[in-house]
Order: structure tokens, then C-alpha cells, then sequence
């Protein structure tokens, strides 16, 4: 029996379609929701860049190369036009960069699937994408000045999405507020 090939072009249409569908699902399944603390690797391992001496900020945790991951932290724009951002920096903690550079494993260099429109500076933001490892310099604009920032990863395409509080926010006290004192009465 022989098929036609305009028939035997849609059955391999179909197959592929189907082997999409399941390979897209799978991914999106397969989102690893990650910390800060995940983000550094263990000192002991092989240095961030081969043939330099290891330095602790600089290690990379390679387990998570490629991987897709979600994270969340604070918006530093690198480049923005108004209030758009085409690109930023994800810091743990509102304040990193303008007070005290955080080491290189704990800032992701991030670069929106879409411009984000942002609503200020250490914007408390969740990003979703593929972690790509290596470590980069970039300048930006901080409230102190200008300022070199060195990262350690970078996720392109990145799905970027806006939370009301920040990852590192205070605990929930149960309405007793330890710095009463300080408050005008």
C-alpha cells in the first residue's frame, strides 16, 4: 500500500504537533521554585571561572544551569525609558547595590520577554525563566551614583511578575509591634 505524500506530510504534522504539546507541558511543569540561598555554591567545589583562583562570591551553583526557575527579589533597572524597564538587576534585598554590593551569586541580570512596566526602584518582582550562568559586569545608575555591578547569572526571555510584599519581608509580628517606643504617640 502506498501513501500519498500530501497524507504522509500531515501524519508527520501530527506527530510533531503532539511531541510539542507534550514536550512544552512537560516544561512548564518543570519550573523549580528557587532561594537566594540556592543561588550559592558550595566553596569546596570547582572555582566560577577555570584556572582562577576560587573566591566564595564568585561560585556558581552549577546544578541549576539551564534550569528553569522562579525567583523572587528586588528590581534594580539597568536600562529603562520612564517608567518601562528593558532590562534590570534581581538583588535579595531591597537596599543591595545603593548601600552594599551583594556578591556576584546573588545578583541575576534579567531581561524581560516584554519591557516591564515598573512602579519604582526595588520593586518586589517574581521572575520565571531559563538560569544561564556566568559571571558579567554591568554599570547602572544607583542612588549613591554610578556603580559596577558584577553578576553571576542572567535569565533572558524572563516572565516577570509583581508581588505585594518583598521575599525579604519582616515577619508577622501578631499585631504587637516590638518598635512601639519609637513611635509618636
Amino acid at each position: 500500500m502506498f501513501t500519498t505524500l500530501p497524507s504522509m506530510r500531515a501524519r508527520i504534522a501530527a506527530v510533531a504537533v503532539t511531541i510539542s504539546l507534550a514536550v512544552g507541558s512537560a516544561g512548564a511543569a518543570e519550573t523549580l521554585p528557587i532561594g537566594w540561598n540556592d543561588l550559592r555554591a558550595d566553596i569546596s567545589g570547582e572555582p566560577a571561572v577555570p584556572g582562577q583562583q576560587a573566591e566564595p562570591g564568585k561560585h556558581l551553583a552549577q546544578d541549576l544551569r539551564g534550569r528553569a526557575v522562579e525567583i523572587s527579589g528586588y528590581m534594580l533597572p539597568v536600562d529603562r525609558e520612564g517608567d518601562l524597564v528593558y532590562e534590570f538587576m534581581l538583588v535579595p534585598a531591597k537596599g543591595s547595590c545603593s548601600h552594599r554590593v551583594p556578591a556576584a551569586n546573588q545578583v541575576v541580570h534579567v531581561f524581560p520577554k516584554e519591557p516591564w512596566r515598573a512602579r519604582g526602584i526595588y520593586e518586589p518582582v517574581s521572575v520565571t525563566g531559563h538560569l544561564r550562568l556566568g559571571l558579567s559586569q554591568t554599570q547602572l545608575f544607583v542612588l549613591d551614583g554610578v556603580a559596577v555591578v558584577e553578576s553571576g547569572y542572567r535569565v533572558g526571555q524572563a516572565k516577570i511578575a509583581r508581588l505585594a510584599e518583598g521575599p525579604d519581608a519582616p515577619p508577622a509580628t501578631g499585631g504587637r509591634n516590638p518598635w512601639k517606643r519609637l513611635q509618636r504617640q
